[in-house]
């Protein structure tokens, strides 16, 4: 069942009674933010409240540092999408501007958690900050819920081989082509969302026709190379669809070296599948990285390297 999801406090809903919050980025809705939504669930089925994700849009980092976004995981409606599937009742985008960001820690959870939300429990990460120059940590928060009437909890780090599961450690793994290791933090494998454009159609003219796929402009692209994965397809309003099954996709990513190419592309082989596609929303998911990006000598030798990359797709996912 989907969430709800709000644009902005002025959003909720006339008689909103109290409910369980969490807050953060939650970019990537990873496998640490999955045991904060979990704990969230927990504590609102005890005491018989919706569960609700506060998360902001854009990211805070472009609006404190401007130029210094991230490369992101999940558009907003993957996220939504996500928390939904892990049991979130509403998820509220809240607009991230700099005159928010310049609330006190006690003007946040005032303004975002008691005077709205009517927030009865809160869990954050215990490394969560907040407020005007990230003034608020968990205990802030802890005694700013004793003022206020609710329970606020930090949950620890997810943390494996010394290692945080965190955004920006996946963003690290996806930059690298490591798309196991990111596939691991995550829970599932990354997918990067856009919309089929034409591109030089290079890859019909050698029989392997590609889907061009744009994505978002701070989307996190891996590292180039030939990767095993799936496409899905994707709704007009972001969604992704269930009436039709993953497909088996070959996947490259770069400039098309052989071609001399400049241009940086996504570019999606799906297998036994032959469809107009263009101006379709897909959702191209990285599993395996068959090899680097190469330059090759004739469009020959290409030709077979491709036809090898298409037969290992197969075998790896089929």
């Amino acid at each position: 069942m989907a969430a709800q999801r709000w644009r902005g406090l002025e959003s909720i809903p006339n008689g909103w009674g109290r409910c369980v919050a969490t807050i953060g980025v939650f970019d990537g809705v990873h496998r640490g933010h999955q045991r904060l939504i979990a704990r969230t669930n927990e504590l609102a089925a005890e005491l018989g409240l919706p569960s609700v994700l506060l998360t902001f849009t854009p990211h805070p980092s472009e609006v404190v540092r401007p130029g210094s976004h991230p490369p992101l995981l999940t558009t907003n409606t993957r996220k939504a999408e996500l928390a939904a599937h892990y049991g979130v009742d509403v998820v509220v985008f809240i607009p991230f501007t700099l005159e928010f960001s310049r609330l006190s820690p006690e003007e946040f959870v005032h303004q975002a958690l008691v005077a709205d939300l009517h927030a009865a429990a809160v869990v954050v990460g215990e490394n969560f900050r907040f407020g005007a120059k990230a003034a608020g940590d968990v205990s802030t928060l802890i005694e700013l819920g004793r003022r206020w009437g609710f329970r606020a909890e930090g949950v620890g780090l997810l943390i494996e081989s010394d290692t945080p599961i965190s955004s920006t450690y996946i963003r690290s793994c996806v930059e690298a082509g490591d798309m196991a290791a990111a596939s691991h933090a995550l829970g599932r494998p990354h997918r990067l969302d856009g919309v089929v454009i034409r591109g030089d159609q290079r890859g019909r003219d050698l029989g392997f026709p590609t889907a061009n796929v744009r994505a978002e402009t701070f989307a996190a692209v891996p590292a180039d190379g030939v990767y095993a994965g799936r496409i899905v397809r994707i709704d007009e309003w972001g969604n992704t669809r269930t009436d039709e099954p993953s497909r088996v996709t070959a996947i490259s990513v770069g400039t098309n070296p052989t071609f001399d190419g400049r241009h940086r592309s996504v570019e999606a082989y799906i297998l036994d599948f032959d469809a107009d596609l263009y101006g379709q929303n897909l959702g191209v998911e990285f599993i395996h990285r068959l090899r680097g990006m190469v330059r090759f000598d004739s469009i020959g030798e290409l030709v077979v390297q491709m036809a090898d990359d298409v037969e290992q797709t197969r075998n790896l996912l089929a």
